[in-house]
């Protein structure tokens, strides 16, 4: 194998990586009746369970972030595109139509970095902190959607398999269809 073709079977890998990813966020997301509201955060303070689930959405919102990031540094490294810097890799997935936009991105990074603590009392700060993370999660959608297609299409490079696929589309297909249903 050249340096070329493993650097390309890495990248399918990391796609897998962001096809799993989506379907944990989206499986523990599900599991959640959004929007949260401070009162059922209150009730519900002593369940460990539905603490697990938040917490589990926290983290794997994060590692969806932190997934689809590599992903596009590797995908611009493979087009020959400088990746220095981060905001370069981004402004070239902006321009590619990957992300939306670099704010939307920026913004995804700041809540999730915002994390609700597990020694948090204020439950309308938990509520809000969790709620905009939920609100955030078709942009991540989107943006694994887009990469996929633009992975493919600019260096042919597709999943390192499709043990996720039919999963991810459903997610895909549910997120774009709540997303043209408002």
């Amino acid at each position: 194998m050249t340096v070329t073709e493993q650097e390309m079977r890495y990248l399918s890998q990391l796609l897998e990586a962001c096809q799993r990813c989506v379907f944990f966020l989206s499986s523990s997301s599900s599991k959640i009746l959004w929007p949260l509201d401070s009162s059922i955060l209150e009730q519900r303070n002593k369940d460990a369970e539905f603490f697990e689930t938040l917490s589990a959405v926290n983290e794997r919102f994060a590692k969806l972030q932190d997934t689809l990031a590599l992903s596009m540094r590797h995908a611009a490294e493979l087009l020959g595109e400088p990746v220095d810097y981060f905001l370069k890799v981004i402004v070239l997935f902006e321009k590619l139509g990957v992300i939306s936009s670099r704010e939307a991105w920026q913004e995804g990074r700041v809540v999730r970095n915002m994390a609700a603590h597990d020694y948090e009392t204020d439950y309308q700060l938990i509520a809000e902190h969790f709620n905009a993370l939920h609100e955030l999660e078709p942009m991540l959608y989107q943006t694994a959607a887009n990469l996929m297609d633009c992975s493919e299409k600019a260096l042919g490079v597709k999943p390192a398999s499709n043990t996720f696929q039919p999963e991810f589309d459903a997610v895909i297909e549910r997120m774009q269809a709540s997303v043209s249903s408002k």
